[in-house]
């Protein structure tokens, strides 16, 4: 039998695949592996790392061995942002066609038992991206300071009252795509890569018509490493979000953001109505 190389899956059956930016995660990135793969329904996860100083990659390659055909990892040379790394991540799980694509993060802040629960309601629910979310009944957020509940609540509020998009939390990072979702989008087109890039994507794909299911999550703060978030990132969705709004009045965003690749599905008369 060919051997087919450790960073390409074999294709006969790729259902789906976990995206896990990392960046100095090494006291977080065993862990969350290892509960993945323990659920034992068949995920395989693809670690996207910007050169992390302290040797996340490395601890990766070392899980290899212990699940091969199933970890696998992309090393970009420098910190590049979050949206680039979904990107990179969303394009490789695309090419080696897998059918449900995650996002997720690496410190536990996902549960990852949550999976599958995203995971049905786009296989079995009619759900085009499920979103893990904190702001519908049953969701919330544990041991989170107040001034980053008042941030990311706020935002969340402040995005719905810009853009009109029908999403509790746009800014949420546990999401499953389905593959006909990320290629109709065209990739190289989103725009933002912190704090703007989930609320892109959602909106690219409320604007094509795709059917957004939100599912509701408990959102923990991580235990180990720092944060991520910083004032630029901040800044960039606070006018992120109002470029969003102007370029879908003025400036034809769906049409800019659609893959001309791909035939695009026919809109329902409800999908076509609510993006306008």
């Amino acid at each position: 039998m060919k051997r087919v190389p450790q960073d390409q899956p074999y294709k006969s059956h790729l259902e789906k695949i976990v995206i896990i930016p990392t960046y100095n995660e090494k006291e977080n990135i065993a862990t969350i592996l290892d509960a993945i793969f323990q659920l034992g329904q068949g995920y395989h996860v693809l670690v996207i790392d910007d050169g992390s100083p302290d040797g996340t990659a490395g601890i990766v390659k070392e899980l290899q061995r212990k699940y091969p055909g199933q970890l696998y990892l992309e090393e970009r040379q420098g910190k590049l942002g979050l949206g680039t790394a979904y990107i990179h991540g969303f394009k490789w799980a695309v090419r080696n066609n897998y059918q449900f694509i995650f996002e997720m993060d690496a410190d536990f802040s996902h549960n990852p038992k949550d999976l599958e629960r995203l995971y049905e309601a786009c296989k079995h629910q009619g759900g085009d991206v499920a979103v893990g979310s904190r702001y519908v009944r049953g969701g919330g957020n544990v041991n989170w300071p107040r001034d980053r509940i008042l941030l990311s609540r706020g935002g969340s509020i402040y995005t719905r009252l810009i853009t009109w998009m029908p999403v509790q939390d746009p800014t949420a990072g546990f999401v499953c795509y389905r593959k006909e979702v990320l290629e109709t989008i065209n990739l190289d087109q989103i725009q933002f890569v912190g704090y703007a890039f989930q609320i892109e994507m959602k909106f690219a794909a409320w604007k094509l018509g795709f059917k957004i299911k939100e599912v509701p999550i408990i959102f923990e703060d991580r235990r180990f490493g720092v944060s991520k978030m910083n004032k630029g990132i901040v800044k960039e969705g606070i006018l992120g979000v109002l470029n969003l709004r102007w370029q879908s009045l003025f400036k034809n965003y769906r049409n800019r953001v659609k893959n001309d690749m791909v035939a695009m599905r026919p809109f329902s008369q409800e999908a076509t109505a609510a993006s306008k």
